[in-house]
């Protein structure tokens, strides 16, 4: 069973930058995706990013790409998102997300992963 856990929210203005961190604990195959959601209220959850746990693909949507950056090392189990260029829009509760098996693949709803953590909240000022 695969448990996840984020930090790294917090208040900025338009402009700013954070880094998001999800710290992944339990058994993962080279095949599996991480990815990072997000849900602003009165709204459907977004996917942001999502990466190949074995490496060679990361994806974005198209509201983020040149801004966010995911990352991670493996090595201590950890998926993060740079996020640069913060927008009010970019404001809502981040989530990290695993999905097992058939890698990162587009396209890729939130259904598709079984696994989430609790969130971290983004709050970006105008």
């Amino acid at each position: 069973q695969v448990q996840l856990v984020e930090s790294g929210g917090g208040s900025v203005q338009a402009g700013g930058s954070l880094r998001l961190s999800c710290v992944a604990s339990g058994f993962f195959y080279s095949s599996d995706c991480m990815g990072w959601f997000r849900q602003a209220p009165g709204k459907e959850r977004e996917g942001v990013a999502r990466i190949n746990r074995g490496g060679g693909g990361t994806y974005y949507s198209d509201s983020v790409k040149g801004r966010f950056t995911i990352s991670q090392d493996n090595t201590k189990s950890m998926v993060y998102l740079q996020m640069n260029s913060l927008k009010p829009e970019d404001t809502a509760m981040y989530y990290c997300a695993h999905r097992r098996g058939g890698y990162c693949s587009p396209p890729l709803e939130s259904r598709d992963f079984g696994a989430w953590g609790q969130g971290t909240q983004v709050t970006v000022s105008s």
